[in-house]
């Protein structure tokens, strides 16, 4: 008795009724027979998954598109099925795929972007097995636009743009298709005269090429016009796989592949032992693909030039240079780290893959600084970061810090190899540090004041006379001296970017005998040399003079790709400057090479409108130098007058009562004007607008914007169809009436081809809108 009264009681649930209605498991639900619009949404699940292994360099490809075609089969001809055998074959796969995503999610917890994705992927797959209904199609093309997006962000070249475009002309058709679902139209194929027809149904492929150029086109100048803000507002930083090392790492070796192998006679070692070790300053050729300065010592009797490839990408807050190692001891022909022995390890804790670094002591202004280093092709085990790093985040479980602020992996740096650095870069402010003292630490003039005693004041009278004779000419002309270090160092390098010449043939520079030095070779009889040979010089005029400077060599920022928005960093781009001791601001770089900046790029560059800014050169490129010089100047003058009226504006309101009720009045008043002008533009742009319709198209808007004005609006999500038979509910039966015949033959016109009967329609519209005044 009582179980009966508990399956009585289950009958009368809404569950019981629709098993009483459909004992035999026959579907109720509507299913998509579209087979053009499942081939198109399939398409867009393809290329996300393809987008995916071009960015990730994944081969997800491989199992998961012919995976993804035998469930699309499958579902379409079991579309009318109620597959519960596959529903929980399908519930107890993804099962799975979660509980192996939270196994992987242990060793890459500093950045999931790749095991989601793969995650996404295997989801999609199974869920292809089960989409009867348009509402399933749609799930599949969100997860598509997931995977574009995914991939978005792990791209780091041009190479995933063919796909996003790609994409953007399917999508297309397969919303026009999505849509004529919603509305219960016929799918194109049973329309017989769709190639005959001139307003017929099928897809007007004008319409849509034309729509995809309008898009692209819209896309590229928002973009080209977008501010570039620095990113990173998440501490969620890129970083690889975790690497086991050696624990005997002391960090004093650095290995450059170009110059440790034996037997290779213009080797210049490392601190490794390498066959060059003893052989600093003898002749050689440089190696193809690696700088030659990234060692304990830089032998710079070597001649020759690389050949250029990429060597890594960088994503920065702020254009940069790439610093790698510095130098302290001048040997005569090249430099060497003299405390390379002396060197710090610095280890992270286990479940942490960020470093702290000692805090550097300086008075002045800094900024954070953002870099996220990705290696292409195999580097020494130096690790390139931005002056003062303070963090690092690294896939080895420990790192060497040297004297000279360098950083130094236990393993090379090879493809793929990727981490993140923090640094605190100080800004470069010239009025303070022209004012910085001279009394110079005692370990300071210790180690960056050295010069070999031969050449020592040859390069001094040298250096002086240079000073002296800028000091004369501006004496005469009541111009201020050089009495600060700072200024002493900017115009020496000036001077020798316009006093000395790089070869244009590097093979026509001889080698140094082995009682030549260096500087004086360079100063004395050649007038000129390598660009690296600049920086040296510069360093040892500097030290001839009391001025603490050393040689920093590194890379420069590199090609900067809008599009990608990382930096291309090739091996051409590595070079070294000299860099000054200021006390308590630290150290600043000076590039006396030609056709460099003097002052390297960094924070004090802003880089809000790059894009607009590289266009606008790409432009004036192209024009007469007079049309540019025109254009530059009405630019300047525009802007120029914007900053006066806004500086002005402000200025108001520091002058009192009288002035704030001033500005608050000048506001309202613009505030209302152009509220006033934006609701006459808006009305004019749309009567032109509907002007341009077509007569069906244009009644049928004017109907809508009307409902709108009424507060009884069409809700984007409804079709024409289904607003007609809610407007019942909430107009007066003629008004609802005239609302339902616009709409049938708005739908019947738009989507079947019919021609409405447009006089009609407009004596029913006209009379409704006499009739609600």
């Amino acid at each position: 008795m009582f179980n009966l009264s508990r399956m009585n009681r289950f009958w009368r649930l809404p569950v019981g009724n629709f098993w009483r209605q459909n004992p035999q498991g026959s579907p109720l639900i509507e299913v998509e027979d579209s087979i053009f619009l499942r081939v198109l949404v399939l398409a867009l699940v393809i290329l996300g998954i393809v987008a995916t292994d071009i960015a990730a360099e994944t081969s997800f490809s491989f199992w998961a598109l012919p995976l993804s075609v035998v469930g699309a089969i499958w579902s379409y001809y079991r579309r009318r099925d109620r597959n519960v055998a596959i529903k929980f074959c399908i519930a107890i796969g993804m099962l799975v795929a979660l509980g192996a995503f939270f196994g992987r999610l242990v060793g890459e917890l500093n950045d999931t972007r790749l095991g989601l994705a793969e995650l996404l992927i295997q989801l999609q797959v199974l869920h292809s097995f089960d989409t009867p209904r348009r509402k399933n199609l749609g799930y599949s093309i969100v997860i598509g636009l997931i995977l574009l997006g995914v991939a978005a962000t792990l791209s780091q070249t041009l190479a995933f743009a063919p796909v996003l475009l790609l994409f953007l002309a399917i999508a297309l058709p397969t919303l026009v298709l999505d849509y004529r679902s919603r509305l219960g139209l016929q799918p194109l194929k049973t329309q017989k005269e769709k190639f005959n027809q001139k307003n017929s149904s099928s897809l007007n492929f004008k319409f849509l090429i034309l729509t995809f150029l309008i898009i692209v086109g819209l896309g590229l100048a928002i973009f080209a016009v977008l501010p570039r803000f620095p990113g990173y507002q998440l501490r969620n930083f890129p970083v690889s796989s975790a690497i086991q090392v050696k624990s005997n790492f002391t960090g004093r070796s650095i290995i450059n592949p170009g110059y440790v192998r034996q037997g290779k006679g213009e080797s210049q070692g490392s601190g490794n032992g390498g066959t060059g070790q003893n052989k600093t300053g003898q002749p050689g050729k440089v190696d193809n693909n690696f700088y030659y300065g990234f060692n304990s010592q830089m032998n710079q009797n070597l001649r020759g030039e690389m050949k250029p490839k990429v060597v890594m990408r960088v994503r920065s807050q702020a254009e940069g240079f790439w610093r790698v190692l510095a130098f302290d001891r001048y040997t005569g022909k090249g430099w060497e780290v003299s405390r390379n022995e002396n060197v710090t390890t610095v280890r992270r804790s286990p479940w942490s893959y960020q470093i702290f670094l000692s805090p550097s002591v300086l008075t002045g202004k800094t900024q954070e600084v953002v870099q996220t280093y990705t290696v292409v092709s195999d580097l020494p085990n130096l690790i390139p970061a931005m002056t003062y790093p303070k963090e690092v985040y690294f896939p080895a479980p420990v790192i060497a810090v040297d004297k000279e602020d360098g950083l130094r992996s236990p393993v090379e740096l090879s493809e793929g190899f990727t981490y993140t650095v923090i640094s605190e870069v100080p800004y470069r402010d010239r009025t303070k540090l022209g004012q910085a003292s001279t009394q110079y630490p005692q370990q300071i003039k210790k180690h960056y004041l050295q010069i070999p005693p031969e050449i020592a004041e040859k390069v001094r009278q040298r250096t002086e006379e240079i000073l002296a004779n800028y000091n004369q000419e501006k004496v005469s002309k009541s111009a201020k001296s050089l009495d600060s270090p700072y200024e002493k160092a900017l115009y020496l390098a000036q001077y020798l970017k316009q006093r000395y010449s790089i070869p244009q043939n590097p093979l026509d520079l001889p080698y140094l005998s082995e009682k030549e030095d260096l500087v004086e070779t360079f100063l004395f009889k050649q007038k000129g040399g390598y660009p690296d040979h600049f920086s040296t010089v510069l360093t040892v005029m500097l030290r001839s003079i009391g001025i603490p400077a050393r040689l920093v060599a590194g890379f420069s920022a590199g090609e900067f790709n809008p599009f990608t928005g990382l930096y291309v960093v090739r091996n051409t781009d590595a070079y070294a400057m000299t860099e000054v001791y200021f006390p308590k601001y630290g150290w600043f770089a000076f590039d006396p090479i030609p056709n460099h900046p003097l002052i390297p790029p960094s924070i004090e560059d802003t880089q809000t409108f790059s894009v607009l800014r590289q266009l606008w050169h790409w432009v004036a490129g192209w024009l007469p130098s007079p049309l540019t010089g025109l254009l530059n100047n009405v630019f300047e003058t525009i802007f120029k007058w914007v900053i006066r009226a806004i500086a002005w504006f402000l200025a108001l309101f520091s002058q009192g009562w009288f002035g704030v009720l001033t500005g608050l009045i000048l506001s309202t008043t613009a505030a209302f004007l152009a509220w006033l002008g934006w609701g006459q533009w808006r009305q004019w742009r749309n009567r032109r607008w509907l002007k341009k319709l077509p007569a069906m198209e244009s009644l049928y808007q004017q109907m809508l914007q009307w409902t709108t004005q009424k507060g009884l609006g069409k809700h984007p999500a409804q079709t024409p169809l289904e607003y007609a038979r809610v407007s019942y509910q909430h107009h007066a039966l003629a008004t609802a009436e005239v609302i339902d015949e616009i709409c049938q033959a708005y739908v019947g016109w738009r989507y079947g081809g019919h021609t409405p009967n447009l006089q009609r329609l407009h004596q029913r519209w006209q009379g409704l809108k006499k009739t609600a005044k």
